[in-house]
């Protein structure tokens, strides 16, 4: 045995290339495809309109109480018999939920996508819906969310939501329900929110081996049975900012910590300027070097770590920063991140940060798409927010080419520090005289 003294350098970065994508029209439906030569596992995914944007209000969580229902058996086959055609394939049946899209995807190996596919869309056409299956799936996410939400964050972040969008906007209200909303959902409620999205084809996503594959056979099967027009999307939200920042007082008496939610809306996720903004956040409070995180737990020490990025959508998107800090050190903490934000909207970012965040963005990107599953998450991406097929075949030399003044205008441009709503949760007896006292904004106790 040997040891080796001098630790040995990097080699030379390998070029990376996302695979060609290929769509097909079939049966109504599209299915668009990304090859990758050489892969023996294929993933499929069924990609619907029916994201938690299309729950009814007082109802919100249907769509992921329906998510986890559809390994509950289908109209021809129980939950057992389900689970064992699965197993007999190898596969696991996944599914999510977000603000636009409802997805259900299989990964198995190519030979057998076929039969994959069939039993994913038995599960997604023509899901059993028992009665009493539905009140225990709904009943064990009601208890979910209630242990959730019985922790600090959620309700510091259902208050900076419902702020930045008001109560009477669906994308004010929790994506996936809170507990009282969860628990009104009925049987009736799930089965509607079937009836209403599931019946239009939608988009089938296919990442393997395309040469060991007939896309239009696994089109046909995704999309049988199926119609009706796919869905026009709505147009993005108008991005309005706040006159004056907010601060909004969410108590939880007896705390020894205060949870920080700092906000304003944001572009979305089409925007031309998604990748400086990526960069901008990246800098700001993305990764471990960023300037927050340097400052707030390395020179400060009043974090174990904070985050600021650009959550992003199709119709809207929020500039977001979440901490947590001892309770004694709420008003300085939060002085110095909306001190951070605002030294980031006036001077911009240095080469040297950039250069980190530039680097680190792209071989983030590189590692993560390497399965199929995740390159099918991709086409997803292309497909909800209408990117060209060759976004992801331009994205990396995108990262590595911003400039500083790219990435410095979009902070200028879509960094709001005057605009800010601050939400605080914590001990409100303790905190409130000290925040008054900061001048950092007009102060409000909110019940969430």
């Amino acid at each position: 045995m040997s040891l080796v003294a001098t630790r040995p350098g990097p080699g030379e970065p390998r070029p990376y290339t996302f695979p060609a994508v290929r769509r097909v029209q079939v049966a109504g439906g599209e299915v668009v495809a990304a090859h990758m030569p050489g892969q023996y596992l294929a993933t499929a995914a069924l990609l619907l309109d029916a994201g938690g944007a299309r729950e009814t209000a007082g109802r919100e969580g249907t769509a992921t109480v329906l998510a986890k229902c559809l390994e509950e058996g289908t109209s021809v086959r129980d939950s057992a018999a389900f689970a064992l055609a699965l197993e007999g394939l190898g596969a696991e049946l996944s599914t999510s939920v977000d603000w636009d899209a409802f997805r259900v995807g299989v990964s198995v190996p190519a030979g057998l996508l076929p039969r994959a596919v069939a039993l994913l869309a038995e599960a997604a056409r023509t899901p059993r819906l028992d009665p009493a299956d539905v009140a225990r799936v709904r009943d064990d996410e009601v208890t979910g969310l209630r242990m959730d939400w019985a922790q600090p964050g959620p309700r510091a972040d259902a208050a900076l939501r419902m702020d930045l969008f008001g109560t009477g906007e669906r994308y004010g209200r929790p994506l996936h329900g809170d507990p009282t909303s969860v628990a009104a959902v009925t049987t009736e409620d799930v089965a509607a929110f079937h009836d209403s999205w599931f019946s239009r084809a939608g988009v089938l996503l296919v990442a393997g081996d395309l040469e060991r594959l007939d896309l239009a056979e696994l089109g046909a099967l995704a999309f049988a049975g199926t119609s009706g027009a796919p869905l026009t999307p709505a147009p993005p939200l108008e991005v309005s900012i706040g006159t004056g920042r907010r601060v909004l007082l969410v108590d939880r008496p007896g705390s020894v910590q205060s949870t920080l939610r700092l906000g304003h809306r944001a572009p979305e996720r089409a925007h031309p300027q998604y990748v400086p903004l990526t960069l901008a956040a990246t800098v700001l409070g993305g990764a471990f070097t960023s300037r927050l995180n340097h400052l707030i737990r390395e020179v400060k020490g009043y974090t174990y770590g904070i985050r600021a990025d650009f959550a992003m959508t199709r119709r809207f998107g929020r500039f977001g920063v979440s901490t947590s800090v001892q309770t004694a050190v709420t008003a300085p903490a939060l002085v110095d991140t909306v001190g951070e934000i605002t030294r980031t909207w006036q001077d911009g970012v240095t080469e040297e940060e950039l250069e980190v965040a530039r680097t680190w963005r792209a071989g983030q990107l590189t590692v993560e798409m390497q399965t199929p599953g995740s390159i099918a998450s991709s086409l997803a991406t292309l497909v909800v927010h209408g990117l060209p097929d060759d976004y992801y075949a331009t994205l990396r030399q995108g990262l590595l080419g911003a400039t500083v003044a790219d990435v410095s205008l979009a902070a200028e441009t879509h960094l709001h520090p005057d605009g800010l709503t601050l939400v605080i949760e914590g001990d409100a007896a303790l905190i409130r005289e000290e925040l008054a006292a900061t001048g950092i904004g007009e102060i409000v106790t909110v019940e969430v």
